[in-house]
């Protein structure tokens, strides 16, 4: 039995550093779907639906502090340049969102200046908005905002299983992954 596991084990590892060999060969392309799934992981046709507002931006400003929208309810306002809607925003414009503040740990802080992709919850009944699946819904991009920045999160070796192990070797080798790959993809999981 135990020999049959290591076998599986083995087996896994050389798919993962085969098909991450591949992705490394100049002219081999990553498929729209498989980018996506590695970017935002094996729920991104979800994520990509649930989303009301889909776009690459700039982050302009955020309160970071306590702001009451009418209802009265806490939260921070923050602004951004939108450069590339994507779905439910205009480009070229400004968007200001507003995000209760007990949404604001499912995700990292959204500082001045940073690039991002995010995949927003459409609007509330009081105008409140926060990326969809936390983290998962905000993907941060290169200074220019054109590629993708991977974003495993960090496994302590000490609680790396296999499989976290070949994730970190696969993350190493993909190449990067475009705006344009994303695109396709999120247009195609919402039927667009």
């Amino acid at each position: 039995m135990r020999s049959r596991q290591v076998f599986l084990v083995a087996a896994y590892f050389t798919i993962i550093l085969t098909t991450g060999a591949l992705l490394a060969v100049p002219g081999f392309a990553e498929s729209d779907q498989a980018a996506a799934a590695r970017i935002l992981g094996s729920n991104w046709r979800q994520v990509s639906r649930r989303a009301g507002i889909i776009f690459t931006g700039t982050v302009l400003s955020n309160s970071g502090e306590s702001a009451q929208t009418d209802s009265g309810v806490p939260s921070v306002e923050i602004r951004f340049q939108v450069d590339r809607a994507i779905a439910g925003v205009e480009p070229g414009g400004i968007l200001t969102i507003h995000e209760w503040i007990g949404s604001l740990s499912r995700h990292p802080a959204m500082r001045p200046g940073e690039h991002l992709l995010l995949f927003l919850y459409p609007p509330s009944s009081l105008g409140l908005t926060s990326p969809v699946s936390g983290s998962q819904g905000q993907i941060r991009l290169d200074p220019l905002g054109r590629t993708i920045v991977d974003q495993p999160g960090p496994v302590p070796d000490s609680q790396a299983s296999p499989i976290d192990s070949a994730s970190k070797l696969r993350h190493i080798s993909a190449p990067a992954t475009t705006l344009d790959q994303l695109e396709r993809a999120i247009h195609a999981a919402r039927g667009e």
